[in-house]
């Protein structure tokens, strides 16, 4: 028998996941993330650049910096408001939007370039989310993405995080995004070229501990993780999790210093 998926209900779950907390606090730290996918992507000046799923602004900010014309896209309205603060404290002219990665409000080939750093990964449906962002790429045009990888530090924290609340049936991990495979399945009909590289970000805190306490209390899906877990249930997620920080920590490190890999890609829209 044939199962619907509900598309719908799971993006609202995850629309709810990614509004508690403040995801902002965590994305200020992946600043250097969007600061070299705009240069990967080689953004430049009176460019017409969209940001889809910005959050708090990370690729949003490192392209208006280079002089684009940046519009900076999320679903969830507390997070563009982050970025706006972020945008008026350094005087950088963007335009922001309410707009679901999935049916983008734009033209066909109105952009130059369309940005996501560890953003479109999570929406549920994959195929239509390339579908988008390739649609308002004009040709020629570059979709630059950076994604955490599936065997990664993220990619591992959300195995781990699965075996306590598990995902949605029928849902393709966000990590897939993370695997040159599955972007040449998504975007080949649409590229020219595909130009993949692995990179690494390292989170920096005082402890796994310390970790933890961040992500859970900033961090949607973690924070939501543990409310639904509850006094039973989070302790047991709160031990794996510090265990994954002492796997992937530094040998010899003071405190907590884990290299966590991701895969940039640039798309060149034919």
């Amino acid at each position: 028998m044939s199962t619907t998926i509900d598309l719908s209900a799971i993006k609202n779950r995850q629309q709810a996941a990614w509004s508690s907390g403040d995801y902002a606090v965590i994305g200020t730290t992946l600043q250097i993330v969007g600061e070299q996918l705009a240069e990967s992507t080689d953004i430049g000046w009176d460019q017409d650049v969209l940001d889809v799923a910005a959050g708090n602004g990370n690729a949003t900010l490192a392209a208006a910096r280079r002089g684009a014309r940046v519009t900076s896209t999320d679903y969830v309205p507390s997070l563009l408001e982050r970025g706006k603060e972020r945008a008026r404290a350094e005087g950088l002219p963007v335009s922001f939007a309410v707009a679901d990665v999935e049916a983008l409000p734009f033209e066909d080939g109105q952009f130059d370039a369309v940005l996501s750093t560890f953003g479109v990964m999570f929406a549920p449906d994959h195929i239509r989310s390339a579908a988008e962002m390739a649609r308002v790429t004009r040709s020629g045009g570059r979709i630059g993405l950076a994604s955490w990888t599936p065997e990664g530090f993220i990619g591992q924290m959300f195995k781990v995080l699965g075996r306590h609340v598990p995902p949605p049936a029928g849902v393709l991990p966000p990590s897939l995004w993370g695997t040159e495979a599955h972007l040449r399945e998504l975007f080949g009909a649409e590229a020219s070229a595909i130009d993949v590289v692995e990179r690494t970000f390292t989170f920096r805190y005082r402890s796994g501990s310390h970790f933890v306490d961040v992500f859970r209390t900033w961090y949607g899906p973690i924070h939501k993780a543990f409310a639904a877990l509850g006094d039973e249930g989070g302790p047991g997620l709160e031990r794996d999790l510090i265990d994954l920080v002492d796997q992937f920590n530094r040998p010899g490190a003071d405190a907590m210093t884990v290299p966590s890999t991701y895969l940039e890609a640039v798309i060149t829209r034919r």
